[in-house]
């Protein structure tokens, strides 16, 4: 299966209902973010095992979600207190990843972290945020790679690294360009009253506090 081309608003629109398809089969798919490339699958909890296999990933490691908006978050149980309301408002749809409480019997646990919470980012790629709306529930997500290896920077190299999954029809690959070398997203753990980092990525502490002030990590 050739990777699909994805980076005119032409070749987006054409893409997603196939994508949509392929997902709702419980097809796996690579695509670009605003980061690096990731893998994902809808947020069930058979489709995350798959992606998991895939990845070769830990079931302890649990992926993230990227939604559409925030009432796609809220819709599915999760929860935002003050630190989480003012982050989201601030940096979202950008690369700003929050760790939630909530989501019980709506979300699969194979996405909950050691802390309890789910990690949820509003994606700002636009062609993605609208492939996630279409779709009509998260996308789960994790950078594409094979373990110990860098994210993918393009489709060629991802079609390489997950060859037999691509030629079982299992991954489709979204061909977004090649990224550049760019952090991942910056991680934030909500899911207490104090806000923590867990990873700092695009987004330093610095800038988080400067836009939030006290309700910041």
């Amino acid at each position: 299966m050739k990777p699909v081309p994805f980076q005119s608003d032409s070749e987006i629109a054409t893409a997603i209902p196939q994508v949509v398809k392929h997902l709702g089969k419980g097809g796996l798919l690579a695509y670009p973010t605003e980061t690096v490339y990731g893998l994902g699958s809808r947020a069930v909890q058979a489709d995350v095992a798959a992606l998991a296999a895939l990845k070769g990933r830990s079931a302890s490691k649990p992926f993230l979600l990227l939604i559409s908006d925030r009432g796609m978050a809220e819709a599915h149980g999760l929860a935002f207190n003050a630190s989480a309301d003012a982050l989201a408002r601030a940096f979202w749809p950008g690369p700003l990843t929050l760790v939630l409480p909530g989501g019980s019997g709506r979300l699969p646990d194979l996405l909950r972290g050691p802390d309890g919470g789910i990690a949820v980012r509003w994606t700002s790629h636009q062609g993605i945020a609208n492939l996630v709306a279409a779709l009509g529930v998260p996308l789960t997500s994790t950078s594409a790679n094979l373990p110990g290896q860098p994210p993918g920077p393009g489709a060629d190299a991802i079609a390489r690294d997950f060859a037999p999954a691509v030629a079982s029809g299992q991954l489709l690959i979204l061909d977004g360009g090649v990224l550049g070398n760019r952090p991942p997203s910056t991680v934030v753990d909500c899911t207490r009253p104090q806000a923590h980092i867990v990873r700092e990525g695009t987004l330093s502490v610095h800038e988080l506090r400067r836009a939030v002030g006290r309700l910041a990590p």
